[in-house]
């Protein structure tokens, strides 16, 4: 659709959350890639909306997630880079339906991890960057914002859709650790 502009970083926020499940019994990987739509769901409700996973032509594990962040719509179309059992990093050219029904698209990189707290508890890290398109720098320069505000706006954004999810993300985590989740 449009060039990602790679030295802009539209927002970017990160939340931990600890875990009582020790390390080792921790598999990001396998959670995110069979994690079912209801999972999905209640890992960040009401923004969550539906999850599914497929692969690249290349072959490479994808999730596919369209959740609500702020007034826009996301689709998120994430590539495993990097699909571990301590380690995620996943990477989305995402499509972004704007309140207006205009459709844009920005780059999120997210990576999920935990590292050992003591053994029997671990700590889930969320992090989330986003990077704009051309497109929608127009579209912020059409509604009469500078990239700060633009910036400051979708960091507030971010940041509560992080905040919420990210524990609940853990728990998920935990819970499929503790073989709760089928």
């Amino acid at each position: 659709m449009s060039n990602i502009r790679e030295d802009l970083t539209l927002a970017k926020s990160s939340f931990s959350h600890i875990i009582d499940v020790p390390v080792e019994k921790v598999d990001i990987g396998q959670w995110i890639f069979s994690l079912s739509e209801a999972e999905y769901q209640r890992c960040c409700p009401p923004d969550h909306i539906a999850v599914g996973t497929t692969k690249t032509e290349d072959g490479r594990p994808m999730s596919i997630n369209v959740e609500k962040i702020g007034t826009s719509l996301s689709i998120q179309h994430y590539i495993g880079e990097v699909v571990e059992k301590h380690k995620c990093r996943m990477v989305s050219m995402t499509d972004i339906f704007i309140s207006n029904e205009q459709r844009t698209q920005m780059k999120v990189i997210w990576e999920l991890s935990v590292k050992p707290v003591n053994a029997d508890q671990t700590e889930y890290t969320n992090s989330v960057v986003t990077h704009p398109s051309e497109h929608l720098l127009s579209i912020f320069e059409n509604q009469g914002l500078t990239f700060e505000q633009a910036s400051a706006s979708r960091q507030k954004i971010s940041e509560d859709h992080n905040r919420r999810e990210a524990p609940l993300f853990a728990e998920s985590i935990a819970r499929a650790a503790r073989g709760e989740l089928h």
